[in-house]
């Protein structure tokens, strides 16, 4: 069976109908189709245990409703997608998990209906007991072993001596059911198995690597013991002897699956002199009959042991760098793509922005083109009119004086001043190296300096309005000044001279401030357009 079944493209559309993201993703990530969860879907569910508005409980019961499908690919899957989530989504989820009462429930689990059935039903029933094991030493210990920090200062090197009793055979437990998976290289047979067996590989290295931390700590204590201690030491290190010949077979495994060989660490015994040393110590402190080694003979060979079991704990962290490594890359990568995506979608933003906005040089033609509803046509009926009226009395720069003043500016800088001009007159834009036409305390406008207007004397406007409500300037309205104030008449201003345009007040048929410069910065473009 390959591919997405029609049953997985109907809960898939069912779930995009209700609105269910969670549950869509999850539906995507166990489909029928013989290969492992697309990493797509695991990285968005990871990022919703991450989100605090998505309800974990309910994450989890679409994952365990998943497993109660008949086909083993499906339960598989499920069973993968939640082994994925407690390894690398927040820690809310295994918290859920490890709060439960029952996980999955799947020891007699058998689909007899595909060709692998028989076979992988086998695995999908040890798998979902070493996860309910993962969950349940959570639940004891509050604390996920594969993630625990690990070192010298690490938890299992710190911890006392009557909590690493108890601590111990806790991942010994966890350690039994995952190398109790017991894949042959010949059973790795397709993409939905390797993929657990990965992630199983994976949990067996950090796994194993907190264990091995936690009996050199025991080690080191082991002489400063009481008898009882003593005695449930020695029973641990023995146990934790035989798992390290069972991890090197499970190495083994993945090594000739084509797992990389610098990600299999080199699992170095202490020597069998450090347990005879042990059982002496026992033995003595029992009040049996013993040959004890002296102190010196017991210091160098329990110094040589922890050595030998800290090369293997250097050896564990190798897979954890690269990893790490790897995560730097891909985030790396990604960030690349989204500041070439991001200045590719400026670019061509800029790009529309001068075909579009400033004409794209279809003015000529007395096309319009496409513009935005917020930007002025060009080359509308308004803009033709304009000259018409300015007063003959103010005279207007050459066109080469004002081509100086754009000298070396962009289409789009352009662009940006005329609209500038057009919607924000009061701001004033300057270039850097603008030369500046006027300045200094004595300049005077020549051109405009004898020039008078006398304004006709106008009706006051039959209008009232308090004095607290702004009004808004309408073409051929009279200023509150020249009108009536909250209903009382007032005068109408007499004919008066001004040396200054700029003083001058409201003339219903003169320019608004900077429609001169608008006026220039329209010709200007259109030449140059």
């Amino acid at each position: 069976m390959s591919g997405q079944s029609i049953t997985d493209r109907i809960a898939a559309a069912q779930h995009s109908m209700t609105g269910s993201a969670i549950s869509k993703a999850v539906c995507k990530a166990t489909t029928h189709e013989v290969s492992g969860p697309k990493k797509k879907h695991l990285d968005y569910l990871i990022h919703c245990t991450n989100e605090m508005n998505v309800n974990i409980p309910q994450l989890a019961d679409t994952l365990f409703e998943r497993t109660a499908n008949s086909s083993w690919v499906v339960v598989f899957k499920a069973l993968i997608t939640t082994h994925h989530l407690m390894m690398y989504g927040n820690e809310r989820f295994i918290q859920y998990l490890a709060s439960r009462n029952t996980l999955f429930n799947l020891n007699n689990f058998l689909d007899k209906g595909a060709l692998q059935g028989y076979d992988m039903s086998t695995f999908i029933r040890r798998y979902s007991r070493y996860l309910n094991e993962k969950a349940m030493s959570y639940r004891l210990v509050a604390v996920d072993f594969t993630k625990m920090k690990r070192g010298i200062d690490g938890v299992m090197r710190t911890m006392n001596t009557e909590k690493l009793i108890k601590t111990l055979p806790i991942i010994q437990n966890q350690l039994d059911a995952l190398l109790d998976f017991q894949a042959n290289p010949n059973e790795l047979t397709n993409g939905v198995i390797n993929s657990a067996f990965m992630l199983l590989f994976k949990d067996s290295i950090r796994l194993f690597a907190a264990y091995n931390e936690g009996v050199i700590n025991l080690l080191e204590k082991y002489f400063d013991m009481k008898k009882n201690q003593c005695k449930d030491a020695l029973d641990i290190y023995k146990k934790f002897l035989y798992r390290m010949t069972k991890l090197s077979e499970f190495l083994k495994v993945a090594e000739q699956v084509g797992i990389d060989q610098g990600d299999i660490p080199d699992l170095s015994q202490a020597p069998s002199s450090l347990l005879e040393a042990l059982e002496q110590h026992l033995a003595s402190l029992e009040g049996k009959k013993t040959k004890e080694l002296n102190a010196d003979t017991r210091a160098s060979t329990l110094s040589s042991a922890v050595s030998s079991l800290s090369s293997t704990g250097m050896s564990f962290s190798r897979m954890d760098e690269k990893e790490k490594q790897q995560a730097l890359e891909e985030e790396q990568a990604r960030l690349q793509a989204l500041k070439v995506t991001h200045f590719s979608h400026l670019g061509q933003i800029a790009s529309e922005s001068q075909v579009q906005s400033c004409g794209g040089g279809k003015a000529s033609s007395g096309r319009s083109g496409n513009l935005p509803p917020s930007v002025p046509n060009l080359n509308s009926d308004l803009f033709d009119l304009q000259p018409a009226f300015i007063p003959a009395v103010q005279s207007t720069p050459s066109i080469s004086t004002v081509n100086s003043a754009w000298g070396g500016t962009s289409p789009a800088q352009k662009c940006t001043f005329l609209v500038a001009a057009l919607y924000r007159p009061e701001m004033q834009w300057s270039q850097p190296g603008e030369k500046k036409l006027t300045g200094g305390q004595n300049w005077q406008n020549k051109t405009m300096s004898t020039t008078q207007w006398s304004p006709a004397p106008m009706a006051p406007a039959p209008m009232a309005f308090p004095m607290t409500t702004p009004q808004v300037p309408v073409y051929g309205m009279v200023p509150p000044q020249m009108g009536q104030m909250g209903g009382v008449p007032v005068m109408a201003p007499q004919p008066m001279m001004y040396n200054q345009p700029v003083l001058r007040p409201t003339n219903p048929f003169a320019p608004m401030p900077g429609a001169q410069t608008q006026h220039l910065v329209l010709v200007n473009y259109r030449h140059s357009v």
